[in-house]
């Protein structure tokens, strides 16, 4: 089988190199460099602390590979398992946590339920009088996405993947309803413009909207600007800290290195949906001010004297129930789009379920039957909680 993969960001290369190592025949398109898109600006969270069942399947499938990528890929990503802190400020919010720590530990996570007090063992800085509860998983943490995505690429061309970056698909071709190719140009792309395939697979981020819409497609996914800064808190955060995240605002911090902290939330009434081929990426001030103050409500580490250091601003690819789109949308056409900030840590369990539609019909590493995109016309959405 002949595949064509669009799109160069973490998503793509797990699928191209999965789909190489059982035999098929990968070109993977790239309109730009690789993980220009959103792998690199991400965070680099990875986390089995979700509210539906899928998300936690996707991230304890992927998380054999987080911890053992060097031994994989032969590429050190820096991986830090020092844990998320969720923390929950009202009552309410706390039984959700409640009832999803019963969730997570019935799929196999190790996730514990804590009292305010017993949250400042793991992040002193936290204020116990702030929350009402929290909750702990130690196998949780961060990587360098950067790192993690040239380990994907080497692997991908050492599988056999024509790797052509510079080279945006234009359309998808079909016949009788199935995919025969795609239409390309740049660098990458023949003279004649066309690329023939069997299959093509839509990991295209932000941009996914637009391919999908090339194969007569309507998918609900819109990019959302995201931002995020590097810090020097007012008290230094200790590198051992977990990546802490205000469940009530969205706010959240995780530890960078020599105490600084990495801090972010998303706290507009209304998403900012920019032209993925045009938007700021650059960090707004009076964000900022807000992310820094915000953070300070909760932990001590951010007061007055809390300093900036950097910051950048990024696209998620979003659906309206913050889940990703998974399944072959007719033959030969899969999606694997609008995972809404999670991509990256669910890439490698995604890459296999993406060979398995494809090679064998039917997805087998982790159950994606309610990914499909149908469940926007049943008003049968998941509905995500905890995002960040």
């Amino acid at each position: 089988m002949r595949v064509v993969v669009v799109g160069g960001g973490i998503v793509g290369l797990s699928s191209a190199s999965a789909l190489a190592d059982r035999g098929a025949d990968v070109v993977l398109c790239e309109r730009d460099s690789l993980g220009s898109g959103s792998t690199a600006r991400a965070l680099g969270g990875i986390r089995a602390q979700f509210s539906t069942a899928v998300n936690v399947d996707l991230t304890l499938a992927s998380r054999p590979v987080w911890e053992s990528f060097e031994e994989r890929f032969g590429v050190d990503i820096a991986f830090r398992q020092t844990g998320y802190l969720l923390l929950a400020r009202t009552e309410e919010t706390a039984a959700g946590l409640e009832r999803q720590v019963e969730l997570q530990r019935e799929r196999g996570a190790e996730t514990a339920l804590l009292t305010p007090e017993e949250a400042t063992e793991y992040c002193e800085g936290v204020d116990p009088d702030e929350i009402a509860a929290a909750t702990y998983n130690p196998r949780d943490g961060f990587a360098d996405p950067y790192l993690a995505l040239q380990g994907y690429a080497d692997a991908a061309r050492e599988r056999g993947v024509d790797i052509r970056t510079g080279t945006a698909v234009t359309d998808v071709r079909l016949d009788d309803g199935r995919v025969v190719g795609v239409d390309a140009t740049g660098e990458g792309a023949p003279s004649d413009g066309a690329i023939d395939a069997d299959a093509v697979v839509n990991a295209a981020g932000p941009w996914a909207g637009e391919l999908a819409a090339m194969a007569g497609l309507d998918l609900p996914i819109e990019p959302q600007r995201r931002q995020a800064l590097v810090v020097d808190p007012e008290r230094p955060v200790p590198e051992s800290d977990p990546l802490t995240i205000d469940l009530e605002t969205s706010s959240h911090f995780r530890p960078e290195r020599d105490g600084a902290a990495v801090v972010g939330g998303y706290f507009a009434d209304a998403p900012e949906t920019p032209d993925p081929d045009s938007f700021s990426e650059s960090f707004d001030v009076a964000w900022a001010a807000e992310t820094v103050e915000r953070a300070g409500v909760y932990c001590d580490y951010f007061g007055d004297e809390t300093r900036l250091k950097r910051g950048w601003a990024g696209l998620y690819a979003v659906t309206p129930d913050h889940h990703p789109i998974l399944e072959e949308s007719f033959p030969g056409f899969v999606q694997a789009v609008g995972f809404s900030g999670h991509g990256f840590q669910h890439a490698p369990a995604t890459g296999q379920v993406v060979a398995e539609l494809l090679l064998d019909g039917e997805a087998s590493t982790v159950d994606v039957s309610d990914l499909g995109s149908d469940r926007f016309e049943r008003g049968e959405l998941l509905h995500e909680r905890n995002v960040a």
